[in-house]
Formats: C-alpha cells, structure tokens, sequence
C-alpha cells in the first residue's frame, strides 16, 4: 500500500532544476531511506512532501489525496517534519518541548487537557526521555536533543515521520541509537517513515525500503539487498565501491 504516490513531480529553482519528473510510490508503515549524493534532490523532495516546497510540476498524493487538498490542520495531524537543523529552544524544558506536538490538536487558544498531558507522558516514555521532562532542551547531548524532538513528533500524533539528516551531527553511538528509535517506532508502533542520510551503511542496515536520487533524479528504488551492490553504488555515488559482509551477515560499503 503506498503512503505517497509521485507522478512526474518536478520542482524548479531559478536557473535549475533539482527534481525531474519523479514518479514512484513511498510504502506505507516501512521505514524508507533517502538516498545520494549532496544536491542530488534528497532534502527537496522531503520537503516537497513536508509542503515546505511547492511542486513546479506533475502530482503528490498522501493516501490518495493531493496535498494541496488537504487542510493545514488535518496535514499537521497526519505527518510531523522534522527540519535538519532544529528550531532554537531557549529556555524550554523537554516536556514543553514535547507538548508543543499537541498543538494541532487544540490550537493556539485551546486548552491543554488531561488527554494531551497523557500524549505527551506516552511521547516522552516511548523516546526513552521521561527521566529528561525537566531537563533544559539546551543542555542536552545531541543524541538527547534529537530524541526529545522525535518525542515532540510522537505527541503530534502523527502516522508518518519524515525526518531530514537527523544523525548528520551524531557520533556513531548516538546515530545507532536515534536510528534504532525510529526503527523501533514504525515497527512496533505502526508508523512510517521518511528520512534523508547520507551514509549508505546505515541506510541498508536499519531501513527497509531505499530511494537512491542522482541529479534530481531516481537512481533506484527497492530493499536494502539491491542497495548493496558494487555496480548499483557506483550508480548512485558515481565513484567504485566495494561490498564486504560482516561475520553476523551484514553488508558495509567502502570506497574500493
């Protein structure tokens, strides 16, 4: 069953075109990778489908309607975008963090109830961050931080994450753990998600579905194991790669 349906989705700039004529559909309740070179279109086409970029040409569909149909508010309670440099938190501790998910649920002027107050107590157990409620979101490790937001993003109630280089500024430890969070959180908890990487390794070991872009364009698109080939790499990266298989099975790329 496909979450968004892409048909001949095209997305210009003065002087350049960074996504041309993509047609595919993202799977739903999977976890799906991003995938490419810098200025290869993945953060464009995340944020084409997060409506932070207005398509030049062709149709996207969430579930079956376009995204322009759809109401700010119901958007906001279907899907939560998580930009890859976080809005600045100053003075705010995580659980406020955390209840600012609730927001498209009452608005602005709507009162806090005790309905919000348990979604944000689920949010804050489930990213493993209820011992950090109040904590100053400033004073925390980036891993700590990242949690905190995807917290925020599990207390907007929303089905599908879509997640910009979320592990770009995490040591390898915290990068592990932020990744087996959102793996977690689609397996277990029924969501999707989209998210944009940059390394190849981590995208075939924790997702279940890649999207491979080059120049605004699909490269490829299917499991991890069509991933992990020297041919389709080069493909991709435009540069040889060599695949080796570590002694529990997994596959790791390396330059060659």
């Amino acid at each position: 069953m496909s979450l968004f349906s892409l048909d001949r989705l095209t997305v210009d700039v003065p002087g350049r075109r960074l996504l041309d004529g993509l047609t595919l559909d993202v799977p739903k309740g999977r976890l799906v990778a991003l995938i490419g070179h810098n200025g290869s279109g993945k953060s464009t086409l995340l944020r084409t489908l997060a409506r932070q970029i207005a398509p030049s040409g062709g149709h996207v569909q969430l579930d079956g309607q376009e995204l322009g149909a759809w109401s700010a508010r119901d958007y906001a309670r279907r899907l939560a975008f998580m930009p890859q440099t976080t809005p600045p938190a100053d003075g705010m501790t995580v659980r406020e963090l955390v209840a600012l998910g609730r927001y498209p649920w009452h608005g602005a002027l709507g009162r806090f109830g005790a309905q919000d107050g348990q979604a944000v107590d689920r949010a804050l157990a489930e990213c493993g961050v209820a011992a950090l409620a109040d904590r100053l979101v400033d004073t925390l490790s980036g891993g700590e931080r990242q949690r905190a937001w995807l917290a925020m993003m599990v207390a907007q109630g929303a089905e599908t994450l879509l997640l910009d280089e979320p592990i770009s500024a995490l040591d390898i430890s915290h990068a592990v753990e932020v990744m087996s969070l959102v793996r977690k959180m689609c397996h277990r908890q029924d969501r999707s998600a989209v998210i944009v990487l940059h390394d190849v390794n981590m995208a075939a070991r924790y997702c279940d579905h890649v999207i491979a872009l080059r120049r605004g364009r699909i490269v490829m698109q299917g499991d991890p194991a069509e991933l992990m080939r020297p041919d389709m790499l080069q493909r991709i990266y435009g540069l040889p790669m060599q695949v080796m298989t570590r002694p529990d099975g997994t596959p790791v790329a390396v330059p060659a």
